[in-house]
């Protein structure tokens, strides 16, 4: 048995059907049964042989089209990033940052990305470098969701600006999806979906079209949603979120 519970022969082998029941997927005999259905890839190709043995760490598995992750020593967590937190492991000039609230985790820990310090929300940390770099580059990137309080009643006429293409000083964005929430005279609340990485995107964007940010959430990357997740908290990415993430890396 090594390390994450998951019985191995000598050589780290395992039963197909055996890893897709310790790894939670379904009952031993209902694998046995998606084996059989043609639901159950390897590497590429459909295994319909019970007691295919296959290295659980290298494999790469589908079932039903989905991802099952490589059991692995690597850490994939997702935090709640609070305000005023700086993007970063360390900071020389002693300001609270990400590393500071993973104070208690054993892993050297990189970030996926940034979020400006006064930014709130979804930050990846993992001790996956490969993962880590492949999920920061422009040609990777996953869809980002943003919750912006933003000055001023926002109308249709923005949002269809928004999704038409903005070019500021650094090039186009381009949005994916625009929701006005809510709007007042005062005060509006939008939602975004763009796959840019770059500096103080959003704010520069809503900026832009005449909406400066008050307040600003990142709310989701990709499969992988803040839900109730608390102010500073932070919990391991399910087996679905990491297979879909690996598939959008490549890796």
């Amino acid at each position: 048995m090594n390390e994450h519970g998951i019985e191995t022969d000598d050589e780290g082998l395992i039963r197909l059907q055996k890893l897709l029941a310790q790894s939670g997927v379904a009952s031993r005999r209902k694998c046995e049964e998606l084996m059989l259905e043609g639901a159950v890839e390897v590497d590429g190709e459909v295994v319909t042989r019970l007691g295919t043995k296959v290295d659980p760490r290298t494999a790469v598995i589908r079932v039903e089209g989905k991802r099952l992750p490589p059991i692995s020593e690597k850490v994939y967590l997702v935090l709640n990033k609070p305000r005023g937190v700086v993007s970063t492991m360390s900071d020389p000039e002693g300001r609270r940052t990400l590393g500071d609230l993973v104070a208690d985790r054993p892993e050297r820990l990189f970030h996926v990305g940034r979020l400006d310090t006064d930014t709130t929300g979804l930050i990846i940390l993992t001790n996956d470098g490969d993962f880590a770099q492949r999920m920061a580059h422009p040609s990777y990137e996953v869809d980002k969701t943003y919750v912006a309080e933003v000055e001023g009643e926002v109308f249709r006429r923005t949002t269809k600006q928004l999704l038409e293409g903005v070019t500021l000083d650094d090039g186009p964005v381009t949005v994916r999806k625009v929701r006005i929430v809510e709007a007042s005279e005062a005060k509006s609340i939008v939602e975004l979906v763009i796959h840019e990485g770059r500096n103080r995107i959003v704010r520069r964007l809503l900026d832009h079209v005449g909406h400066p940010v008050r307040r600003l959430t990142r709310t989701a990357i990709g499969p992988v949603r803040l839900g109730r997740l608390g102010t500073g908290e932070m919990r391991e990415l399910t087996s679905a979120e990491l297979g879909e993430l690996l598939d959008s890396a490549q890796l």
